[in-house]
């Protein structure tokens, strides 16, 4: 066999045995950059996205009291602390009336009074679930906004 088409050969089947060994060993990472949790099932929204890139979503059902009036006071505090990004991102309160005369299935498959990432097809993309503790729903806040920036820094960046 000639050199180069044992190079050819080796420069195949090395990724492939090492991709075997990655998958047959459980050697993936299992470590995310992000700070909320991604949806196990497919989950879309009828959300116009009046040309933003993505949608921060409220999930505010009807039996929702004080948790949901906290989340209410973060939405307005969250228009704000996007800062310029506000231009490319809507914050959205999915209400029951809403839900009711579009899909309250897909309401009931989500959280009560926790924000949603949304892109601009409406599908769900990530969970902020609300922590009663206000500290720890300050973290949560802080994390999405984090995760937002990410996203809009990668989207300008294609």
């Amino acid at each position: 066999m000639n050199k180069t088409l044992g190079l050819f050969i080796g420069c195949f089947l090395l990724p492939v045995a090492a991709a075997i060994t990655v998958l047959k060993f459980d050697l993936a990472p299992t470590s995310t950059t992000n700070y909320g949790r991604f949806l196990e099932q497919e989950v879309v929204l009828p959300i116009k996205s009046d040309d933003k890139m993505w949608s921060i979503v409220l999930n505010l059902p009807e039996h929702c009291e004080e948790s949901c009036e906290v989340q209410r006071k973060n939405a307005e505090q969250l228009k704000v602390a996007l800062g310029k990004h506000s231009q490319k991102v809507s914050v959205v309160l999915f209400d029951h009336e809403i839900a009711f005369s579009v899909l309250q299935s897909k309401q009931s498959t989500l959280a009560p009074a926790a924000f949603y990432l949304v892109d601009k097809h409406g599908l769900v993309v990530l969970e902020y679930l609300y922590q009663p503790n206000p500290e720890s729903n300050r973290l949560v806040l802080k994390g999405l906004l984090k995760d937002m920036k990410k996203l809009l820094n990668y989207a300008r960046s294609k």
